[in-house]
């Protein structure tokens, strides 16, 4: 008797599930006096876990957990060391402007840059026949200036009334190079996001000279989303634009519901960055540091291994775990980690990969 109402006890006690997170490490450096920073994303499956504080984050060093009052360690603003950039790329064909429907498309797209412009730098350019872009909002932190670039497109006539899809994608990333590589931080992400209502019709560049150019490694770290509208969208082959992301309307009034869908995703995938910093107990030699990650709702926990040199650490000056990093490292460049103090991973060069745009208040 007591056997089975101890084992049927035990069944009525409800199952906590606990799934894996998956920590990826973008980039990591130390300084004296000992401070130590991390930069990296947490995910679970394909969703961003957003929220999480510096309590829980757990730090060991060579398998030995460092004591919260040692590390003081504290969840930084990514924004001290990431610049994000998007760029909306709108199709103002003749099909667009003389359809009556540009009202909706500005409608849509100034919602879309009030979401994502309030965590990253957002520009809008638009395309037609043309083999230029046109220059609608250069990349700007200013809510008004992009609003009042928009409401010119309302009354856009184009000159050269076909659709220059193609060549429109390629300038569009050389574009968004061009303006990321003017900041001066070390971690930079970009994203293009890409709106048309049908195929490319001036063939300045075929649709293999696109693929080639995204193909190319300095856009690899790059996400590419796609919006299409209307019965001929089919057809576009929007999958091979938007690698990321498609989102296809059949009419006009899904519009802004495509827009709203592409702005949550590019929202939710900001709130994955985190950027830890700590004071480490370790004053010389190299060390292995594993950081684990615990999530409350819903339960879970994963976690990510570097190695770091400490040669020559110790106060004083005492530590201040608020101290911005110094982060050496370009996304997608190669460098030899033996003649700087920053990234050290186990092999000698190490290449950092970023895949999206980060948020100014991610982790928080």
């Amino acid at each position: 008797m007591g056997r089975s109402f101890a084992l049927g006890a035990a069944l009525s006690v409800p199952l906590i599930a606990c799934t894996s997170l998956t920590l990826t490490r973008l980039n990591s450096a130390q300084k004296k006096p000992n401070n130590v920073w991390v930069f990296f994303t947490v995910e679970r499956g394909e969703e961003p876990v957003a929220g999480l504080q510096a309590e829980d984050f757990q730090i060991y060093e060579d398998g030995d957990l460092v004591s919260t009052y040692e590390s003081k360690q504290v969840i930084q603003n990514p924004e001290v060391a990431a610049v994000m950039y998007t760029m909306l790329l709108l199709d103002v064909s003749g099909s667009v402007s003389e359809s009556g429907s540009a009202d909706q498309l500005v409608d849509a797209a100034q919602m879309f840059t009030d979401r994502v412009g309030k965590t990253q730098k957002v520009g809008v350019y638009a395309f037609d026949g043309d083999k230029e872009l046109h220059s609608v909002t250069p990349f700007t932190e200013s809510e008004g200036a992009v609003s009042g670039g928009l409401d010119g497109l309302r009354t856009y006539k184009p000159k050269d009334p076909s659709t220059n899809l193609h060549g429109a994608v390629m300038e569009g990333l050389k574009e968004l190079k061009k303006s990321l590589d003017k900041e001066k931080k070390p971690l930079k992400f970009g994203t293009l996001v890409v709106f048309t209502d049908g195929t490319d019709r001036a063939a300045r560049f075929s649709r293999e000279d696109m693929k080639g150019e995204m193909l190319k490694e300095q856009y690899g770290d790059y996400e590419i989303y796609a919006i299409g509208v209307g019965a001929e969208i089919k057809k576009a082959g929007l999958g091979d634009i938007g690698r990321d992301g498609t989102e296809l309307a059949t009419e006009q009034a899904g519009v802004k519901a495509a827009f709203e869908k592409v702005a949550d995703r590019i929202e939710k995938h900001t709130k994955r960055f985190y950027l830890l910093s700590y004071c480490t107990p370790a004053r010389k030699g190299t060390h292995t540091v594993r950081i684990v990650a615990n999530n409350k709702d819903p339960k879970g926990s994963g976690d990510l291994e570097w190695d770091f040199n400490a040669d020559g650490f110790g106060p004083p000056p005492d530590c201040d775990p608020n101290t911005p990093p110094v982060f050496p490292l370009k996304t997608g460049e190669l460098v030899d980690t033996g003649k700087i103090q920053g990234d050290s991973g186990s092999s000698g060069k190490v290449k950092v990969k970023a895949s999206a745009s980060a948020s100014a208040g991610a982790g928080n």
